[in-house]
């Protein structure tokens, strides 16, 4: 059974960070694509950032991109969002995903797998 469990989020002031963990059980994080997708209140699931598999090259979202890393961490079976200079437009509940490949672009629909969301808040 796959299981994805998400934590790390937290509440910060702006220009702050976080560090989200997605650890992965079930299935093996680095055969498999890893995504984190973000939803604010009234909004769309949105692809911030994904790891492809085999590779591990990475993929972020414009609106993170040089501010969000993720890494992925194959002994440990782990995914990570490294999240610098936070903002408070990224306020969100922010999940992992997988699925066997990245689809182009990150659509949340595709991702067959899911955690439950850890929440992410940053006061200006």
């Amino acid at each position: 059974q796959v299981r994805l469990v998400e934590s790390g989020g937290g509440s910060v002031q702006a220009g702050g960070s976080l560090r989200l963990s997605c650890q992965a059980s079930g299935y093996t994080a680095s055969r498999n694509c890893v995504g984190w997708f973000r939803q604010a209140p009234g909004k769309e699931r949105e692809g911030v950032a994904a790891v492809y598999p085999g590779s591990g090259n990475a993929y972020a979202a414009d609106s993170v991109k040089g501010r969000f890393t993720i890494s992925r961490d194959n002994i440990g079976n782990t995914v990570y969002l490294q999240m610098n200079g936070l903002k408070p437009e990224d306020t969100a509940i922010y999940y992992c995903a997988a699925h066997s490949y990245c689809p182009q672009p990150l659509n949340a629909p595709e991702f067959r797998y899911w955690g439950q969301g850890t929440q992410v808040t940053v006061s200006s």
